[in-house]
């Protein structure tokens, strides 16, 4: 009865968790790196085709991207995920799919003429169409025997349509031990999808820290604030651009332009179109649609209830093929257009730039988190000129941003998740988060809550049964420094704390607001002290 981390360990994407007991070997979640990747991953410690179950939380890539791989290495058993997530895999899988058969044509295209070797996709549609026939789908809050000695629950986790964190009982002899997988903890009160659910026992947490170092900003009235957009770049007659990602947040932009229509607004523009111009995001907007009754929230069951579409509205078109896409800017009435990739690297969104960021009276829209170094980024940090397509375009565009309704909890949200729990778990395995995060975030749960907390590197293994490491490896850098060294190592784990105490001390202040104004002025005068002591 053994756990081995393999991904998203003090990283934010890849997550792979193995997981070897009751005779029965079992993955949960199979991600794909997305974005920097710092340290080497551990392989999988057995053959793909050895393993008999995978266990989803949900249908990111980081979180079910290299199920076509295990598919095409061997893999042929039971992959256990909500309905919802199994639809979407059927889209994002198959899109995946395609996008790294595209991918390797080009490259081998460019090679050829170089003389390099052929390269082969990391999966191609057929393994696509495998791994998604292993799939079963399951319900929210049933308790499933998948084996002898393994019950598994799925419970809502709120971070997307179908994602879940997963409760599994495992039994061995007179061993019996609750493993609960956290997969990415939701925000309270985004659109359309539930606030996550609390669960409140377990002997080992594995436990997501995306936002463990940080609060999200207070929301915005966001559509209000979006209509205003709208309002003054249609007034100027240009379009409104929006880079959105296909799965959620294009969903959520539906959800506050009906609510801009319904309550009129934009004022002036009656009836004016919305362009959803990705086929990624119209067939998962169908999905959404399609699981309305069952994963939807009060607030959106309310409208479905009143016979009201909570992502449909007048006025909103699709365009599935590249003859529909062009067609979208030759029409000069001003309209939004919603395009993919949501940070402009890639699709179509990159025709809509060409042929907008010229434009003064135009404005592009960004809704969610750009990487650095990706064309989102650079202009949403002032580029005025930008290269597309082979030609040098000026950005004279509006540019501007609205801030999203995060899909992560922050760290509050994470304390307060943890802290449902009425009896404190063994330990705590804290993954899914940037380096020095997980270290920040695991000395929270130690500092304010008294939990046994672990940041996890690759490779590391665990005994449930017996609570004690099998294996604790160095982490392997694998760009900078090949092996970190042990005093390298502390210093980080001790700048850790501190960041973690620095995140204790301002939860503190928030709890003291309303306090007596004698009480907040000493409180002030004694953080401006210890200010004044270290900065230096």
């Amino acid at each position: 009865m053994r756990i081995t981390f393999l991904g998203a360990t003090h990283e934010v994407t890849g997550s792979c968790f193995y997981l070897e007991a009751c005779g029965k070997k079992l993955l949960v979640d199979c991600g794909m790196e997305q974005g920097p990747d710092i340290y080497e991953n551990a392989e999988l410690p057995v053959k793909p085709g050895d393993i008999d179950v995978v266990l989803l939380t949900h249908a990111h890539m980081d979180h079910s991207g290299k199920l076509p791989l295990l598919y095409k290495q061997g893999f042929c058993g039971q992959i256990f995920s909500t309905a919802s997530t199994a639809d979407l895999c059927e889209i994002m899988l198959r899109d995946s799919a395609h996008i790294q058969m595209f991918e390797a044509e080009w490259r081998n295209r460019k090679g050829k003429r170089a003389g390099k070797e052929m390269i082969e996709p990391l999966y191609d549609m057929d393994d696509a169409v495998g791994a998604l026939s292993c799939f079963v789908r399951c319900q929210y809050d049933k308790e499933i025997r998948i084996a002898d000695g393994i019950c598994i629950r799925f419970t809502d986790a709120g971070h997307l349509l179908g994602s879940s964190s997963i409760e599994v009982w495992l039994k061995e002899g007179q061993v019996e031990k609750k493993l609960v997988f956290s997969g990415d903890i939701g925000n309270v009160n985004q659109p359309l999808i539930r606030d996550p659910h609390y669960l409140d026992s377990a002997d080992y947490v594995i436990m997501e820290s995306t936002y463990g170092d940080r609060s999200h900003d207070t929301p915005p009235d966001y559509a209000a604030a979006l209509a205003e957009v709208i309002q003054r770049t249609f007034d100027r007659g240009g379009n409104v651009v929006v880079p959105s990602f296909a799965v959620g947040r294009t969903q959520e932009m539906l959800y506050f332009i009906r609510h801009i229509k319904q309550e009129n607004l934009v004022k002036n523009h009656d009836g004016f179109e919305v362009w959803v111009d990705s086929p990624l995001a119209i067939e998962a907007t169908n999905i959404f649609r399609e699981h309305m009754w069952s994963d939807f929230d009060e607030e959106a069951m309310e409208l479905i209830q009143q016979g009201i579409n909570p992502i449909g509205f007048e006025g909103l078109k699709t365009s599935v093929t590249s003859d529909d896409s062009r067609a979208i800017n030759e029409d000069v009435k001003p309209k939004v257009i919603l395009s993919a990739s949501g940070m402009c690297d890639a699709g179509r969104i990159k025709h809509h730039l060409k042929h907008n960021l010229w434009r003064p009276e135009s404005t592009v829209l960004f809704v969610g988190y750009q990487a650095a170094g990706t064309l989102g980024r650079n202009l949403l940090e002032g580029a005025t000129q930008v290269k597309l397509f082979g030609e040098e375009i000026e950005v004279k565009a509006e540019i501007c941003r609205l801030p999203g309704i995060s899909g992560h909890a922050d760290n509050q949200g994470l304390i307060r998740w943890i802290s449902s729990f009425k009896e404190k778990p063994s330990k705590v395995f804290v993954v899914h988060g940037e380096d020095t995060v997980c270290e920040v975030f695991a000395n929270r749960l130690q500092d304010e809550l008294g939990l046994d907390a672990y940041a996890p590197y690759s490779g590391t293994v665990y005994d449930l049964a017996l609570g004690r490491f099998i294996s604790q490896p160095e982490p392997v850098r694998i760009k900078k420094d090949a092996v970190v060294s042990a005093a390298s190592e502390k210093v980080t784990k001790t700048f850790a704390r501190l960041l973690a105490a620095g995140q204790r001390l301002i939860g503190v202040i928030r709890r003291n607001e309303g306090g007596a104004n004698r009480d907040l002025e000493k409180f002030t005068r004694e953080i401006h002290d210890l200010c004044d002591r270290w900065d230096r």
